[in-house]
Parts: C-alpha cells; sequence; structure tokens
C-alpha cells in the first residue's frame, strides 16, 4: 500500500477554511500533475467556497467535523452516513492536510471506516492502523515551516513531486463585468483606481483595532483624493464594513457580504492594493499577484503571504483571554512570540502603503 503511482481516485481531506484550502493548493496540484488522478476534497462549508477557484479539484464534499473548529458541526448519524458515502466512492487512497497543532486521527478514523485503502498524514503520536504512511510530525518543537511547504512535503513522500509551489487560482473571466457592475450599482467609481481594506477575522484574536482601520482610512484618502476603498467582508462582518463606511464617509464603500468568493477574487484583481489582517484575503492576493500590507496578530507563523509583494506587520495578543488552551500552540507563543510587539503605528502603514502603491511588484519589505 505504499505505491499511489496507480491511485485515480483519491480524497484529500482539508476541513478547515478557505484560506487553508487555499494554501493546499499547490500540494494538490502536484498530486493532480503527478497522478492525473481525479480529485475529491473533503472539507467544510466555508473551505469549499475555496475549492470553486481550484481547477484541480474535481469534485467537492463538506462537512463541518466536531473536531475542527466551526459555527455548526454535523451529527453522528451524519458522519455515518458519510462514511458509507466515502465507500462506495471507492477511493484509492485519502490524504489529510493538517496544521502542527492538529490532530489528523479523527479524520483517519473516518477514512479507516470508509475502506480507503491508502492514507498518509503527518502525526505526532504513533497511529498505528489508522494510517498506512505516517510522517511524523516535528514541527513546530523541531521546526516551523510555511503551510505551503509543509503540505508539499507530505505528498512528496508519495511521490508527488513539484518545482512550482505557488499559490495559484482560476477566475472565470467573466467574473470581472460582474464584479465591477455590482461595484457600480452601490456607487464606486469604476472608471478610478479603488484599494481593498479587509478588517474582518474568523477568530478575534487575530483582530486589528477598528478605531484605527477608522483613522487608517481617513489619512489615506485625505492624501489619495482620486482613490476610492472598498471595505470588504463576509455576510456576517457586514455590520463592521458599514461602521467603517460611516465612520469614513466619502470615497468609503461597504462591501460586507455582497460578492461571493468569485466576485471578491475578481474585485482582488483589480484592486491597486489590498490591506488586510491574516485570512483568507492575503492568500487570494498572493495568487492573483497584488501588492499587500499585511496586519498580522503573532498567531500562527505558518501563514504569512506567500510568494507576494507585501508588507507585513506583526503584533501581539494583548488579551489572556483569547490565547489559545492547545499546548502546541502555547509553546509556539513561548518560544516564539515571547516578546510583546506593539501595534504599528498608523503613519507606519501610511508608509508602507505609499510603497507598496509606487513599486507596484517591483519590492518586497518586511517589518
Amino acid at each position: 500500500m505504499n505505491n499511489w503511482n496507480n491511485c485515480k481516485n483519491l480524497l484529500v481531506v482539508r476541513p478547515d477554511n478557505i484560506g487553508d484550502v487555499l494554501m493546499s493548493s499547490p500540494a494538490i496540484r502536484a498530486i493532480k500533475r503527478n497522478f492525473g488522478s481525479k480529485i475529491t476534497l473533503l472539507t467544510s462549508e466555508a473551505g469549499a467556497a475555496g475549492a470553486t477557484l481550484l481547477p484541480e479539484v474535481d469534485e467537492t464534499l463538506v462537512a463541518n467535523f466536531p473536531w475542527v473548529k466551526h459555527t455548526s458541526s454535523i451529527s453522528p448519524a451524519y458522519l455515518d452516513k458519510l462514511a458509507l458515502q466515502l465507500k462506495k466512492a471507492a477511493f484509492d487512497g485519502c490524504i489529510i492536510f493538517t496544521v502542527y497543532s492538529q490532530n489528523p486521527l479523527p479524520t483517519a478514523m473516518l477514512a479507516w471506516a470508509a475502506g480507503i485503502p491508502r492514507r498518509l498524514a503527518y502525526c505526532r503520536e504513533n497511529p498505528y492502523q489508522l494510517l498506512t504512511q505516517w510522517v511524523p510530525d516535528d514541527e513546530p518543537y523541531s521546526r516551523v515551516r510555511h503551510q505551503v511547504v509543509r503540505d508539499l512535503d507530505l505528498v512528496e513522500r508519495i511521490g508527488a513531486y513539484s518545482n512550482d509551489d505557488r499559490i495559484t487560482i482560476a477566475v472565470p473571466t467573466g467574473a470581472d463585468s460582474l464584479v465591477m457592475a455590482k461595484l457600480a450599482h452601490i456607487g464606486v467609481d469604476v472608471r478610478r483606481p479603488f484599494v481593498i481594506f479587509h478588517a474582518g477575522v474568523s477568530e478575534p484574536k487575530r483582530a486589528f483595532p477598528t478605531e484605527r482601520w477608522a483613522v487608517l482610512a481617513q489619512r489615506f484618502l485625505a492624501t489619495h483624493p482620486t482613490q476610492q476603498i472598498l471595505f470588504t467582508g463576509s455576510a456576517g462582518e457586514r455590520t463592521l464594513t458599514d461602521h467603517l463606511h460611516q465612520a469614513c464617509g466619502a470615497g468609503t464603500f461597504s462591501v460586507g457580504g455582497l460578492l461571493d468568493i468569485v466576485e471578491f477574487a475578481a474585485a482582488i484583481r483589480q484592486a491597486a492594493l489590498v490591506v488586510s489582517v491574516n485570512t483568507a484575503t492575503i492568500h487570494l492576493a498572493a495568487a492573483l499577484g497584488r501588492p499587500l500590507v499585511v496586519l498580522y496578530a503573532c498567531t500562527n507563523p505558518q501563514h504569512t503571504p506567500w510568494r507576494c509583494l507585501h508588507t507585513l506587520f506583526s503584533y501581539s495578543i494583548t488579551d489572556d483571554g483569547l490565547r489559545s488552551r492547545n499546548e502546541v500552540i502555547r509553546y509556539v507563543d513561548r518560544s516564539l512570540y515571547r516578546e510583546q510587539v506593539n501595534l504599528p503605528t498608523i503613519d507606519d502603514i501610511l508608509n508602507a502603503i505609499e510603497v507598496m502603491l509606487d513599486s507596484q511588484g517591483e519590492r518586497q519589505l518586511a517589518y
């Protein structure tokens, strides 16, 4: 069961968010190019949105597993039904992608129960029969790799080699005209340039203070009167984007919940610049080659922007109530994030934005 060369029907499991799926895409592409197999991605409701941008994914199955953080989870009965569905699909193998703080064994148990004969994953403890190919997980205790590298290293274990580690996505051509029509409908002058400010986060610990977003936007527009700002976000973040628009006034627009994932990618492709917290937005921008300024709370060092022009501002989590109880993450906090890093100043962020707008792809900065 160590030979995957003849596998024609593979299950890839990444039961997390959009950004996680995007960071796994170079490894998924390596599987497709090496094996030519049909690839089914098993992911969450959120992750499934990202899968629509990946041409290497042939089919998507959706399940919010109870062992991964979601607002809602599937029932035990649904899990039994899913195992039966996977068994009927007769997969040749299952590849489980994880971050270093996750345990793959619940997912491996599902694949084992479904009778999938080959099962590959990183695992910290001995998985015994649950994994047919066990890669001992030495992260983060011996090293920390970017998530893209971690996933590519995993699939190399089964012969899926690649010299292309970019995050790439496919945005339909028609999406550009559609998103411009939507933006024009809410008052955006699509003949003028715009930048994207993305303040919404899936976890409060990643947030950058709302009042600083407002000041940043106001000062940016004061010195760039020809620019426009789109405050983007999900439907659940509409209250935040509305608040920022109301606080900043003319030249800004609340786009929370207006665009689906394809349209959002098209909007990013048209933007002069993206300013964002650590969320899927930065990985979409990286895939589309847009310059980035990232306000990056010190949480997971694996998920910084990949292979793109960017300025990264790191800052410490100061609210102890937001810190993870996961001991692996706490180890990273103690070893990598011991020193207090203050929030970046508005002046520093504006300077970085200025450099990004001027260079448009010629320089990379890191703070």
